[in-house]
Parts: structure tokens; C-alpha cells; sequence
């Protein structure tokens, strides 16, 4: 316990009660005290026992105090802290001033506790009067202050982004008005970031039924909808039956808040026409807070258009649909069910989605639609090449009414070339990325020739923009280093404000471990790479040329790709990455699990990027695919990873992780 006060002083009067016999031995005494703010003084005794039953006494302080200055009629020596008497016969009087000390050093100890939380404890003190915890955030950058701790308080639990706490160090000081201590420093160890991932699995696992396909954080970082595309049930809406297997692969969509520091499940959702291989939850969008989600179901039949239409025509298989739910305190519902304007089967209309912030403008991508015209709002009714793909942007009014306002189309549309394969859309709405996988243009870098298809599969990337009154294309992005079936564009990923671009190529074939270095060593087919652009008003160019640190051939890194909202740090998966090792900064070498996955974490200062985490799940197995999806929050403190493949029977959040009883069930993890 604190004092309230920096000393005290205590009156102590003794009366020296001598036996009628003086051969008795035993002298009894009393000692009265008053204290005066600072604590107390515990005095013992000591008798000499003999004719004339003479007595000393000791005063000896509280812990955490010390006797400053002793007045005494009884005799006697101040040494150190404590006070002894001369032998006394008679009556006399002591009084006592003493003062704080400065607080001994706290023990600092220190438990992980999933999700994303560091459980700091230590045994009171008897003479602070706060704890100070400081943190040395990657065991480099030197301490700093992160909390002031009240007095009697025991505990502290603190947030943390895993992937940038390896080798966090943090001291504890126990304060006083004379001074502080500092606890021996604590250094965290791999094994308890492990033990802080958080683990999310549906509440009604089952096997096959790859939870984790999809994975999507609001941006600020308190909604998580995860889709598992091949759940059955053949339920509708909203919290139906989920225990009935009967629409095989019609897909769900569960919904996970972050209320009161801890996750819970807030809804499980379905399509408002459930049918089998519809694979609801393919895609997944969520506005900025959360309450605007809308999901890709690429496989649904319907041969309606537009807005609304009729759900249960079955006439156009593979089709593809999107649906919007909005949130209203805790309860769902849905919005709007939406089509192509030109709905054609295998279009797989809903193959990737994309919504601005404020949850209004939304992309939505058809890779396989054929339609062989280019740029905006051309012919949708021709079919001539097949898989050329396409996007259509839809807009919600003030009155949550939704209409398609914009069909697009590459500049140099070309069969199978898979344009809308990903998309991206910046904050506002008005800046969109469009990947096409499979453009065959043997260009290199920005606005180059698109005519020339000598790079079969080489991949481009489109940048469209919006001047509050029209689309218009902006920018034809090549890689560098551009080669046949690198697949560049297969993910795109933009900052808040459209200004950055990141975009992968998982079929790249560098065999470099070094940023912006080796982009023509071919060494290493399908390890993967990511490149950087950046905008300057409408000026783009290429920042960055990224691989991983352990680049080994089929590792496909540049998968999948996740941004802050500043564009500064970006995660990155490699889902035939192969150790086997656990958690975050683990051997990265070991090649014994054969497409377990992993995600790498990148930050850019200015504009330079470094790797700064190597992150693996805490139950890593063969063909996981960790990293088959990531996403980051706005501020790049959360980051969500889904494992489609992961094989536990267990239910919920914080389950067994071992039990591996319902393959490719999937998994979520929470860092």
C-alpha cells in the first residue's frame, strides 16, 4: 500500500512497570503512539532480565521508510534505520520523525493472453505512489513511457500488434515522492507471441467447409466477416439454422465484433436465396466502420439484371451476385441484391468486391464476363471474348436506394485476360484499381504499349479515376521486369487516399531475397514478387520491387496483399511458402511444410521499405494455406489472416488448435 505523505512523526510513551519483587525477572511495559500521516512504526522489545529489571527497546520502520531523526529522554543511538535504547529503568519518552524511502524494484512478470494482449503482473509495493511502464517496442528503438499505473494495482493488460512486438522489451518503475526504482527489464520471446495469436473458427465447423476463404477487417479494426465458401446449411438471412447440410456449398458469412476488449460472434449470414455452389462468401467488402457488408457469391444462378430482381431464376448458371447487409446497432439485415446489367452465365459476376469508406460507391467485378469492348460504358451485349472480364461501379443514395452507375472495360480488352481478377478502391471512391491477370502486353512499366500481346499471362494493371462527374482510365501498369505468366495484377491493394498502389505478381520467377534487387535472376519460377507505385497528382511510377526474405520457387508470394490506410505498412502472403516453424520471426529456412503459408509485414519510411516480420500461424501444418487472405486495419495495428485449409474440429474463438479432425474446416488468426 501508498502513503499518502512523505514522513511522520510518532509520540511514544513508555512506562517501565517494575515487579514488587525485585527478583522476579519479568518487567512488563506499554507503549502508546499516534501517528501523523506517512504510515507506521513497529516497535519490539527486548528485556535484560535481572535485579532492577533494566529494559531496552528498539524502533524499527515500515518497509519502505526510514527514521529520520529520534528525540529521546530514554538514551540510546540512531543506527541506520533503526533506533535502540540504552537500558532504561524508568518512564521516559521517544519521539520518532521518519520518511519515505524510495520503493524497492518491482518484479515484473508477464502473460500472453489471446487475442493480441500482454498480461502484465508484479507484487504491490508498501511505499509507491504510482508504477510508470515503459516499452522498448522492438528491443532497438529505446524505451518510452506507454502507461502511468495507479498505486494498490497489481496488473496491466496491453494491446498489442504482434508482428512488430518481437524482441519488445518493457521495465516497470515503482515511484515515490523520493524517487523512482526500475524492475529488471523483461524481454518477450517468441513463444509468448505464439500463445497471443487469437484463433476464430465458425461456430459450426465442419469439414471442407473453408472458413477463412475470405477475410475482411472494417477499417477500424472492431468488424471481422470471414466467409466460408463451402458451408452448406440451407439456410436464409440472418442467425438461421446452421446445423442443416443441405445445400452443399451454398457458403456463409460470419460476422465477429470487438466489444469491451474481448471478440465475440455477432451474426451468421445467408444469402436471401441460399442454393448449393453459389459459394457465398467468396468476396467480402466492409465500409469503414463496419456497417455496410456487402458479399460476392460468384457461383449463384440467377438471369436477373440490375437491382433487386427476381433471386430464384436458376437459368444462368454461375452467373454471380452480390448482396448488401447493413448493421443497425447489433442487428443485420439486407440491403440489396445485386446483378451485372448484362448477366450471362459463367460471368461470375461478385468474383471480387470493393467499397469506399463511407460504404456508398461500390466496385464489383465479373473476370470471366466476354464482352469485347474497351474503356467506359461500351457495348455490354457482345460476347465475343470470353473471360476478357469487366466492373461495375453501383452507387447508394441518401435514401440506402442502390443503382449501377458505370460498366468498365480495359483500354486493350483482349480474350481470357481476366480483367477485374482483383480490384481496389481508395477511401472516397474515386480512385480504382483493376487487376487482369492474365493481359498479355510485353510493356514495361507505365503507359506503355498495350497492342503487343508477345507476354502471354504477364498480367497489367488499370488505374481509373473519377472526377465527380465521370470515369476515366489514368494509368496501364506493367512490372518492371515483365515476363510471361508472372500473373501481375492478381491482387492490387491501394491506401486511403489513392495514392499508393501495391501489386502482386505470384508467379514472378526471381530468385532475389533483397528489395528493388535481382528482378531478372528466373531462378526461382513461381516464388512471387510485389511492386510499389506511387501517384503524384496523376503521375504514376514505381517505388518498390519487393520479395520475401526465404524466396524459394512455388511459394506464390504476392498472393494476396493487405494496406494501411497511409500506404506505409503492408502484409503480404505467400500461400506455398513451406516451413513449418510457428509464430512470428520464426526459422524461416525450414522447408518441411510443404504449403503451410505465411505473411510478410513490410513498413516504408520516406520511401524506403524494409521487411519487418516473417509471420507463420501457431499451429503451422502442410497445406494450411496460411495467407490465403489478409487484412489489415486502418492504422496497421490488427491484422487478420485467414487459413482456409486448417483442419481443427473446434468451434469458436480461442478453441483447440490440435485437433484435427474436420479437414480444411479453416481458421482465422488474429495478430
Amino acid at each position: 500500500m501508498a502513503p499518502g505523505w512523505a514522513f511522520g512523526v510518532v509520540v511514544l510513551a513508555l512506562f517501565a512497570l517494575k515487579s514488587c519483587n525485585d527478583d522476579t525477572g519479568d518487567t512488563n511495559f506499554t507503549i502508546t503512539s499516534s501517528t501523523s500521516g506517512g504510515g507506521s512504526i513497529a516497535p519490539s522489545t527486548s528485556l535484560d532480565v535481572g535485579q532492577g529489571a533494566r529494559q531496552r527497546f528498539t524502533l524499527t520502520p515500515f518497509d519502505g521508510y526510514q527514521l529520520d531523526k529520534v528525540d529521546s529522554t530514554c538514551g540510546g543511538k540512531l543506527t541506520g534505520d533503526i533506533y535502540i535504547t540504552a537500558p532504561i529503568y524508568s518512564d521516559c519518552s521517544v519521539i520518532a520523525r521518519f520518511g519515505l524511502t524510495v520503493p524497492k524494484a518491482p518484479h515484473l512478470s508477464m502473460t500472453p493472453q489471446q487475442t493480441k494482449t500482454f498480461a502484465f503482473n508484479w507484487d504491490d509495493l508498501s511505499n509507491e505512489n504510482q508504477y510508470l511502464l515503459y516499452e522498448n517496442s522492438d528491443g532497438n528503438s529505446g524505451f518510452t513511457q506507454i502507461a502511468t499505473i495507479s498505486n494498490n494495482v497489481t496488473t496491466y493488460e496491453l494491446e498489442k500488434f504482434l508482428p512488430t512486438s518481437a524482441n519488445a522489451e518493457y521495465i516497470l518503475s515503482a515511484c515515490n515522492d523520493k524517487g523512482c526504482t526500475d524492475s529488471s527489464t523483461y524481454t518477450v520471446n517468441q513463444s509468448e507471441l505464439k500463445d497471443a495469436i487469437g484463433y476464430i473458427k465458425a461456430s459450426n465447423t465442419d469439414a471442407s467447409d473453408e472458413f477463412g476463404y475470405f477475410a475482411e477487417l472494417s477499417k477500424d479494426g472492431e468488424t471481422l466477416a470471414i466467409g466460408a465458401i463451402n458451408e452448406s446449411s440451407n439456410a436464409t438471412g440472418i442467425n438461421g439454422n446452421q446445423t442443416n447440410n443441405a445445400t452443399q456449398s451454398s457458403g456463409a458469412v460470419y460476422i465477429f465484433r470487438y466489444v469491451n476488449h474481448a471478440w465475440q460472434q455477432e451474426a451468421y449470414i445467408k444469402a436471401s436465396n441460399t442454393d448449393t455452389d453459389d459459394i457465398f462468401g467468396h468476396s467480402l467488402s466492409l465500409s469503414e466502420d463496419g456497417s455496410t457488408l456487402v458479399v460476392g457469391a460468384p457461383g449463384e444462378d440467377s438471369a436477373a439484371t440490375g437491382v433487386n430482381g427476381t433471386q430464384n431464376d436458376e437459368s444462368s448458371t454461375n452467373s454471380g451476385a452480390a448482396y448488401v447487409f447493413t448493421r443497425d446497432n447489433n442487428t443485420w439485415s439486407q440491403q440489396a441484391y445485386l446483378k451485372a446489367s448484362n448477366t450471362h452465365s459463367n460471368d461470375e459476376f461478385g468474383w471480387s468486391l470493393a467499397l469506399s469508406a463511407d460504404g456508398n460507391r461500390l466496385a464489383v467485378s465479373a473476370y470471366k464476363e466476354s464482352s469485347n469492348t474497351t474503356g467506359i460504358d461500351g457495348n455490354q451485349a457482345d460476347t465475343s471474348f470470353s473471360g476478357s472480364g469487366a466492373v461495375y461501379i453501383f452507387n447508394r443514395d441518401s435514401g440506402n436506394t442502390w443503382s449501377q452507375d458505370t460498366y468498365i472495360k480495359a483500354s486493350n480488352t483482349g480474350a481470357s485476360d481476366q480483367f477485374g481478377y482483383s480490384i481496389a478502391l481508395s477511401n472516397n471512391g474515386n480512385t480504382l484499381a483493376v487487376g487482369a491477370r492474365y493481359e498479355d502486353s510485353d510493356a514495361t512499366g507505365i503507359n506503355g504499349d498495350e497492342s503487343n500481346n508477345a507476354a502471354t499471362g504477364s498480367g497489367a494493371v488499370y488505374v481509373f479515376n473519377h472526377d465527380g462527374n465521370s470515369w476515366s482510365q489514368e494509368a496501364y501498369l506493367k512490372a518492371s521486369n515483365t515476363e510471361s505468366n508472372d500473373s501481375f495484377g492478381a491482387s492490387v491493394e491501394l491506401s486511403a487516399n489513392g495514392n499508393t498502389l501495391a501489386i502482386g505478381a505470384p508467379l514472378e520467377s526471381s530468385g532475389s531475397s533483397v528489395i528493388n534487387n535481382g528482378q531478372m535472376d528466373n531462378s526461382a519460377p513461381s516464388s512471387g514478387a510485389s511492386y510499389v507505385f506511387v501517384r503524384s497528382g496523376t503521375t504514376w511510377s514505381q517505388q518498390a520491387y519487393l520479395k520475401a526474405s526465404n524466396t524459394d520457387a512455388n511459394n506464390v508470394f504476392g498472393w494476396y496483399q493487405s494496406m494501411s490506410s497511409n500506404g506505409d505498412v503492408l502484409a503480404i502472403a505467400a500461400v506455398g511458402e513451406k516451413s513449418a516453424t510457428i509464430g512470428i520471426n520464426g526459422n524461416e529456412n525450414d522447408t518441411s511444410a510443404a504449403d503451410s503459408g505465411a505473411v510478410y509485414l513490410f513498413e516504408r519510411d520516406g520511401i524506403t521499405w524494409v521487411q519487418q516480420s516473417y509471420i507463420k500461424p501457431p499451429n503451422t501444418e502442410a497445406s494450411d494455406l496460411f495467407g490465403f487472405v489478409a487484412s489489415l486495419s486502418a492504422n496497421g495495428d490488427v491484422l487478420a489472416i485467414g487459413s482456409r485449409r486448417e483442419d481443427s474440429a473446434s468451434s469458436g474463438i480461442n478453441s483447440d488448435q490440435q485437433n484435427n479432425s474436420a479437414s480444411s474446416s479453416g481458421a482465422v488468426y488474429l495478430y
